[in-house]
């Protein structure tokens, strides 16, 4: 069982990317890899990135721990051509021999994740030496609105005894494939203005997968304080501000032979 099992038939309603987003990392992952490559995505969640894959008819598998998101996966792109190849598995002990992909995708997936050299480890050991690791994420401003929520509702679950989630691993993460790739390089792959506004962060993070596994007094407690914080703040749940986001991969290459 995963966590994000019971929150995947809501997980898109306030996370779906702009459109055309999707499509235009689609196009990017693409220029950065070989001609059809094989590509695993290893965190695929519902498919917000997969979908134009499977639409496309490329040779593309999607991995996830959540049999829930999948499902909703599968679900989603019916319609779209050939049924999606997935796999529910361990991003720690994936199911596939050595060096079977061109490229692995790892798609916002270090939020609170454990044991992360054996899941980088992994993703090695399936790549094709000349192939690429490439890592994607939705960059927002440090000081944006949604940031601020989050240092704010951090604060007041520390208040309520709530232990804090352990850092995001990404920054260590890129920090040690920088120090042992052979090149990197930075894609930005689509931008746009985003909408922001305190309600949206409290209905989206409400949604959560981590933060749906609190006592439901908790939850409820600590949003509303975030409410009456986030009215003061901005004058309103409903205070929208314009921010610029884009769409961003980090892509990653190692000397051929090193594992």
């Amino acid at each position: 069982m995963s966590a994000y099992d019971a929150v995947a038939p809501n997980f898109d309603s306030h996370r779906a990317l702009p459109g055309g987003v999707p499509e235009a990392t689609r196009a990017a992952v693409l220029r950065c890899t070989s001609a059809q490559p094989r590509l695993l995505d290893l965190g695929a969640g519902s498919g917000r990135i997969g979908r134009p894959f499977v639409a496309a008819g490329d040779d593309y598998v999607g991995v996830d721990l959540s049999w829930g998101m999948l499902r909703e996966f599968a679900q989603r792109a019916g319609g779209q051509g050939s049924a999606p190849r997935l796999a529910q598995a361990d991003g720690r002990q994936l199911p596939f021999p050595d060096a079977m992909f061109d490229a692995v995708l790892l798609i916002q997936v270090f939020g609170g994740l454990r044991g992360w050299r054996t899941f980088i480890r992994e993703a090695r050991r399936v790549l094709r030496p000349a192939g690429a690791l490439i890592v994607g994420r939705t960059r927002m401003p440090s000081d944006g609105l949604d940031a601020r929520m989050k240092q704010r509702l951090a604060a007041i679950l520390g208040e309520l005894g709530v232990q804090h989630d352990r850092a995001n691993a990404r920054d260590e993460i890129l920090a040690w494939l920088e120090s042992n790739a052979g090149s990197s390089k930075t894609v930005t792959a689509a931008s746009w203005t985003a909408r922001r506004t305190p309600r949206g962060f409290i209905e989206r993070h409400g949604s959560g997968a981590r933060f749906s596994a609190l006592p439901a007094s908790v939850r409820t407690q600590a949003l509303r304080e975030l409410g009456v914080w986030a009215a003061a703040t901005f004058g309103s749940l409903d205070t929208a501000r314009s921010e610029s986001h884009a769409f961003e991969l980090q892509v990653f290459k190692f000397q051929d032979g090193d594992r």
